[in-house]
């Protein structure tokens, strides 16, 4: 019975996890199709070389994407392993879909209404906005959009170097080829070389806030709690946590003072988000389990954050 259950509930959040991928996918493409590209906006990363490659050829931004990334993960695969997941290669298929059916979907006299009326800085802000919010949903349920990450981690194999800074560089260096190629307007008009220039600015303003947005989603999924689980399946639940849910769990001994029974507590230390799946594993498993959680200030090592240390000059 137990079992049937742990499979329901890994099912459960294996479709859940799928589907906010999804949702950050979409998030994601809403922020291009009514904000960026209406504006001839660009921003760093595979999606903006792509919007470069449209704005100059009338390529769908969304078939530019894919084969880029195509390209990247076999560049990847050979140099990096088979390391990426299922979800990233989802999340890629996923956006170059969605990259292509939005402005078949979005009527223009909406993004004109919504969008292209608020001038291009706002749009900016909001197109960096939402897209960084998706990139973040994306990237909490284990997904990722693939381009320069790849880059960045090729690069860091050979070289000694942070792969944030090199995906920094890529992006600025994406952003400034913009005004190597010509540019076209939704009319057809070429672009001229002062609007271009805005454009670049735009762009580095579009990272930021993008990069800015993705982090203030993740700084909140990436909270942490602590529980602890008093019960009498201790073998069964210890199992389960480790092997199904695939979190740590510590078994620390302990005794009942009012009692004086020998006892076992189980410690789970894990990110808020799975704290859901958490108490479902224990309820399935043991209805009348005893469970204590907190909050915790942070928490350093393999699976969470790195411990950082400022060294004095």
């Amino acid at each position: 019975m137990a079992d049937k259950g742990l499979l329901k509930t890994s099912l459960g959040t294996l479709f859940k996890e799928y589907a906010l991928v999804t949702l950050g996918v979409v998030s994601y493409a809403l922020g291009w199709t009514i904000f960026l590209l209406p504006n001839n906006l660009i921003g760093g990363g595979v999606s903006g070389f792509a919007s470069i490659v449209y704005y100059a050829s009338g390529i769908p931004m969304g078939v530019t994407y894919f084969i880029l990334n195509v390209l990247l993960l076999i560049i990847g695969t050979k140099i990096l392993g088979t390391g990426f997941g299922g979800k990233t290669i989802y999340a890629i298929v996923m956006t170059s879909v969605m990259l292509g059916l939005m402005p078949k979907l979005i009527p223009m006299d909406f993004i004109h209404e919504f969008a292209l009326s608020n001038g291009k800085l706002i749009c900016t802000f909001l197109g960096g906005i939402i897209a960084g919010m998706g990139i973040g949903l994306s990237i909490s349920q284990g997904g990722s959009t693939g381009g320069t990450d790849i880059v960045a981690l090729v690069w860091c194999k050979f070289y000694a170097a942070s792969p944030g800074r090199v995906i920094l560089i890529v992006d600025v260096v994406i952003i400034l080829s913009s005004l190597l190629f010509p540019s076209y307007t939704e009319s057809g008009e070429l672009l001229p070389f002062a609007d271009k220039l805005a454009v670049v600015v735009y762009g580095l303003i579009q990272v930021t806030v993008s990069g800015y947005a993705v982090d203030l989603y993740l700084s909140g999924s990436k909270q942490s709690v602590q529980a602890f689980i008093f019960t009498k399946k201790v073998a069964e639940m210890a199992d389960a946590i480790a092997f199904d849910m695939k979190r740590g769990v510590t078994v620390i001994p302990a005794k009942g003072w009012y009692s004086k029974e020998e006892k076992h507590v189980l410690m789970v230390v894990t990110r808020k988000t799975d704290l859901n799946l958490l108490l479902r594993y224990v309820k399935t498993i043991d209805p009348d389990a005893f469970l204590s959680v907190s909050t915790v200030m942070g928490v350093y090592g393999q699976g969470f954050d790195t411990i950082k240390v400022k060294t004095r000059k």
